[in-house]
């Protein structure tokens, strides 16, 4: 399939590990060379401020979707090719969803575990089909893919992750998709 924009969730944060940074450079530098829009939360901080300079540093194209009330925690990236301040979380997720036509997922917190599983169950009740691509950097979700297995394995979900999932441990390997 050929992606024209993806969104991408990650942490404001940069982690502890200097991997999650480098991927995330990686993954900047590898959509703007794809021409594929990076759709994000608007931040200039963390994983978030990465992605998206590497992107900008690379004539990409990168549009930011923040709530008002994240501007400053999160600092509005100010140089972004398109910029959306709206009203709420939901609505930036909704609009993330709306602008992309797949999603990755990188290292990040609470926020992007929100965004990820909300993205899993949209897609198990058909509200829509987005390809969701988690970059394990460093093995990161390695416990959170063992807890989505047990939880199909114990009857509680309608698909098998890997149905719903494709797990990629470099930013490289997703050339295979595009």
């Amino acid at each position: 399939m050929s992606y024209k924009a993806i969104a991408v969730f990650c942490g404001s944060k940069v982690g502890n590990n200097p991997l999650y940074e480098a991927h995330t450079i990686a993954l900047g530098q590898l959509l703007a060379e794809k021409n594929i829009r990076v759709i994000y939360g608007g931040g200039n901080k963390g994983l978030m401020g990465a992605v998206a300079n590497a992107a900008l540093a690379n004539n990409g194209v990168v549009t930011g979707i923040i709530p008002e009330l994240l501007k400053d925690r999160e600092h509005l990236h100010g140089a972004l090719s398109e910029t959306f301040v709206v009203d709420g979380m939901h609505s930036r997720k909704k609009m993330l969803y709306e602008k992309c036509d797949a999603a990755i997922i990188l290292p990040g917190g609470y926020g992007t575990l929100d965004e990820v599983f909300e993205m899993l169950t949209w897609n198990q009740l058909n509200i829509h089909s987005k390809k969701i691509f988690i970059l394990n950097t460093a093995g990161f979700y390695d416990h959170l893919m063992a807890h989505v297995t047990k939880m199909y394995d114990d009857g509680f979900l309608y698909t098998h992750p890997i149905e719903q999932l494709t797990i990629i441990n470099h930013p490289d390997d997703l050339r295979q998709y595009f």
